[in-house]
């Protein structure tokens, strides 16, 4: 079996938060939540991480993460671009923003990826446990009659923040702790001692169990074959998403997964995590994020440098 590889996905500008937020460091050390990813995805075992980027960002990034990481992991960088687009479309006349953050951003790294891999968000604490149940399954399980697929789920009240709303993919399971379908919610938010969900565009708020399980984009146990299953289905996902919301359609990882599902074609195992996670999505999240990392380390849980 080749070596599984992680994928981090981080051409999000951080548009509610402001700035390069990958960069922004959440210790006295300089480490931003990332290198907290890659010190747990080293220590389970992984060698290689691609990062995903924008073009415009690449000296930055590379200035900022990438020298320090190159030190000790296999280093690759890909490009998320907007015109990215299969032959005979083109990017709507004003649209600026990307084509979703996960299906589109993970097919730029096709040409660096041919074997199992991890994809994460750049800037999202999914803690040791989640990279070692990751790497586990990557290294033990491949495509037979079925793709092999598994995503590491995550308890809601473990993810939500005091400071506004989130998105989060709500996991239905069959008894075998397979994922049968899974749901975005776009506007999940503690409320009146809670946590409930708003349907899109919708003004009546929902309830929803806090023990839920969610996906915070940690998917693994992913073979080549969901590279080509998204590259396979991008056409149509465009066809549609132009007629309907030309500026604003999003090629989501989950949906592209459900299909597959739906056809029969994959399961999805899903690997419980009890970790919080830990995340900033608004600014005011930050001194949350600061104090938590502090306490981890304070609990031994990670060296004061983790690079040294």
């Amino acid at each position: 079996m080749k070596k599984p590889v992680l994928v981090i996905m981080a051409a999000g500008m951080g548009s509610r938060y402001g700035g390069l937020k990958q960069i922004d460091p959440v210790d006295q050390e300089g480490h931003i939540i990332m290198d907290f990813s890659i010190f747990d995805a080293k220590r389970a075992g992984f060698e290689k991480v691609v990062f995903i980027i924008k073009k415009e960002n690449e000296a930055d990034f590379k200035e900022a993460v990438g020298k320090r990481i190159e030190k000790i992991m296999d280093v690759a960088y890909v490009f998320q671009d907007l015109n990215n687009l299969p032959e005979g479309y083109e990017v709507p006349e004003g649209r600026v923003k990307p084509w979703g953050g996960t299906a589109h951003a993970v097919l730029s790294a096709i040409d660096e990826v041919d074997g199992p891999f991890a994809v994460i968000n750049a800037d999202d604490y999914y803690g040791r446990h989640a990279f070692e149940t990751i790497y586990e399954f990557l290294t033990t399980h491949e495509d037979d009659d079925k793709y092999r697929y598994t995503m590491v789920g995550y308890r809601l009240k473990n993810t939500v923040t005091d400071n506004g709303h989130v998105a989060r993919g709500v996991c239905e399971l069959n008894e075998a702790k397979e994922l049968v379908g899974i749901t975005e919610r776009t506007k999940i938010e503690k409320r009146d001692g809670g946590i409930a969900f708003l349907e899109d565009d919708g003004e009546t708020w929902t309830t929803i169990d806090g023990d839920t399980l969610v996906s915070m984009n940690m998917w693994g146990g992913f073979t080549r074959s969901i590279l080509d299953e998204i590259k396979a289905g991008f056409p149509a996902f465009l066809e549609k998403g132009i007629k309907e919301n030309p500026m604003k359609c999003e090629y989501f990882l989950p949906s592209v997964v459900s299909d597959l599902l739906a056809e029969g074609r994959a399961t999805v195992r899903v690997l419980e995590s009890e970790d919080k996670w830990y995340g900033v999505t608004y600014k005011e999240d930050k001194p949350v994020v600061v104090a938590a990392v502090q306490a981890l380390k304070d609990e031994g849980l990670y060296p004061q440098k983790l690079w040294d």
